[in-house]
This record gives structure tokens, C-alpha cells and sequence, in this order.
């Protein structure tokens, strides 16, 4: 399959001025300035496929809202090419963004006093999409959405939930095979984000729309991508399959330690020697291990613990793919850095 969206080499740079203090500062500043270059995107590279369906992540300040706006033409790179649809998103932005379809989850592309209708109708106008495809279209979007009775209520009276179906309704009128996400969950119920998910299976299914989704709700992630690209200060530190964090992380295992009394953290951490273990405290007698190492990691912890302290209960969990990444952010551990090529 052909590179919906191909990255290389792709770099971001601004400028922050800083004042300087006092009177004198302040007048010095009307004739010379002083400014450092932050590099909010450092060298991205990577591509994705036709038909993929791939998750985008990272702390805020990441780089991931930088280069969104860069793969949707928003913002020109400082430096490196990218090319979405065949096309220079900045530099041929009139008819690149007929190409892409994107949600915002905390802006609106629908008009607030208006009918829902009345704003579809006018996006159908500027997209030039005909009569014919657009009730092709948009019949099955509108029945999978399940947003029929919404079409003539104002968007001001609409709920966020049943504002997100019509911004996603709205952002699917040309069918564009590429679709931009970002945040498009955020603040909605369970029933609501099912449906939601549920949707874009479809789409991704019947029509091979191309999906970039940008979230923190890594539910949405496990949901529907198969494959995740990770950013840190502006680099890409994973781009592979989901599953393959757990292989690199290890085992993903957590224990929880119920003890007899109240215990340190320390003398845990001295237990714990040589193993890959990140402690957590849930209260004075209760800890639990996160362990990145195989079975016999495991196996030589419980026995370090059950020989030194007394142990009241213990229960073992899988670790779930939002404590992998937090602990890659927070703990500062990295996985072995996987490209897809």
C-alpha cells in the first residue's frame, strides 16, 4: 500500500523572548532583545500506510500538537519535508485540506447558532461534494452515528457528547481518506465513546480511511490502533505494534504486597537490588512492585520479600498499557527504541 503520510528529517523551531528586569532592562529591551530557540519537533521521521489506523502520543509539550499542525499545513517546518497525500500540506493548502478530514475535541468546525444541518449543508458547499454522494454518504454516517434527531437542534444546545457525533459527522462529509484526531473523546461518557469507536472501526473497514488519532485516553489507543508512534521532547522514542511495548518494557507484570506492618520504601528497595522494580505505595502496610523483568525476576522478588517482611496477602495483575507509558514518562525508563521500516 502506498504512504498516506511520509516525514523526514522534519524539525520545528521558535523563537521565546525574555525580558529583561527593572527600568533599565525594559529600555534596553526597546533596542536589542533577548531570545532563545526552543526546537519544539527534533528530526521526525516516519511514514504511515493507507488503511492504518495509528495511535500518536506523548506528554503535553511533546511536540504532538507541532506536528499536527505541520501534517495539516498549518504551520511551515523549520526545516525537513513532509508529504500527506501526495501533497505539501502548507504549500499547497487550498487543495490539500479537501483531502483530510480533522476533529479537534475542544474546537468546533460547526456553527453555534445554526442547526446541525444548516452547517453540514454549508460544509457540503465548500467541499463541492455532490448532492448524490453526500446522501450516499452521509445517510450511513449519520445512521451509525446515531445522530438523525440532533440534525435540527442548534449546535449551542447540543450536549458535548452528541456535539462530538456531529463534529465527527461533519469532518466525514467529503469521505476523506485521511483523518486527523486529537482528543476526540475527551469529557465523554462510556456508551458515547463506544459508539464512537465503533465507528471508525467502520470507516477504517469500508472505505480504508487512513487514522492518526492523538489522545491520553489510551483506552481509545488499545481500542483501535495497532500500531503507536511515542514522543518525547520533540523525538520519536517508540513507533511499532502496541503489543511489542510489553516485550520491551518486559514481563508487565504488577504485584501488590498486603503487609503485617507498616513498611519503607527503602528497605523494599534494598530487597530489591538488581531487579527492574518500581515501587508504589497504597497506604503504610500495602506496596506494589512493577516489575520489567521475566518470570524469574518475579519469582526471585516474592521470595526476597516473603523471607524478609511479613506478608498478609499478595495478588499478582498484568500491567496495564497506561502504567507502561507513565512509567516510561515518569520513571524515565525507555524501552528499546523500535522504527518501523
Amino acid at each position: 500500500m502506498k504512504n498516506v503520510i511520509e516525514t523526514e528529517g522534519l524539525r520545528k523551531e521558535f523563537k521565546a523572548y525574555s525580558s529583561r528586569e527593572g527600568l533599565g532592562g525594559a529600555f534596553r529591551d526597546l533596542f536589542t532583545r533577548n531570545y532563545k530557540v526552543i526546537r519544539a519537533v527534533d528530526d521526525l521521521s516516519f511514514s504511515i500506510k493507507q488503511g492504518e489506523m495509528v495511535g500518536y502520543i506523548g506528554e503535553n509539550g511533546a511536540g504532538k500538537s507541532t506536528s499536527i499542525k505541520m501534517l495539516t499545513g498549518i504551520l511551515n517546518p523549520t526545516s525537513g519535508t513532509v508529504r500527506v497525500n501526495g501533497m505539501d500540506p502548507h504549500r499547497q493548502r487550498e487543495k490539500f485540506v479537501s483531502s483530510i478530514g480533522v476533529v479537534f475535541g475542544q474546537r468546533s468546525q460547526l456553527w453555534w447558532d445554526i442547526a446541525v444541518q444548516e452547517s453540514f449543508r454549508l460544509l457540503k458547499k465548500v467541499y463541492k461534494v455532490s448532492d448524490e454522494d453526500y446522501k450516499n454518504h452521509m445517510e450511513h454516517v449519520i445512521e451509525s452515528l446515531d445522530i438523525g434527531p440532533l440534525l435540527d437542534k442548534p449546535v449551542r444546545k447540543l450536549s458535548l457528547g452528541q456535539r462530538m457525533r456531529c463534529e465527527l459527522a461533519a469532518a466525514l462529509i467529503h469521505n476523506p481518506p485521511l483523518l486527523f484526531l486529537d482528543e476526540p473523546t475527551i469529557g465523554l461518557d462510556v456508551l458515547v465513546k463506544l459508539k464512537i469507536r465503533q465507528f471508525l472501526k467502520e470507516m477504517n473497514e469500508k472505505y480504508k480511511t487512513t487514522i492518526l488519532l492523538t489522545t491520553h485516553d489510551l483506552s481509545d489507543i488499545e481500542a483501535l490502533c495497532e500500531r503507536v508512534i511515542m514522543l518525547d521532547q520533540g523525538k520519536i522514542i517508540y513507533d511499532g505494534a502496541l503489543a511489542h511495548l510489553r516485550q520491551d518494557f518486559g514481563e508487565g507484570k504488577k504485584i501488590e504486597f498486603q503487609f503485617g506492618e507498616p513498611v519503607d520504601e527503602t528497605s523494599l528497595k534494598h530487597l530489591s537490588e538488581e531487579l527492574e522494580v518500581f515501587w508504589q505505595q497504597n497506604n503504610a502496610n500495602s506496596w506494589t512492585a512493577l516489575l520489567t523483568a521475566q518470570e524469574a525476576g518475579m519469582s526471585e522478588l516474592i521470595g526476597r520479600v516473603v523471607g524478609a517482611k511479613k506478608v498478609l496477602d499478595m495478588s499478582i495483575h498484568e500491567v496495564s498499557t497506561e502504567e507502561i507509558i507513565r512509567q516510561i514518562y515518569e520513571k524515565g525508563y525507555q524501552p528499546e527504541k523500535r522504527i518501523l521500516t
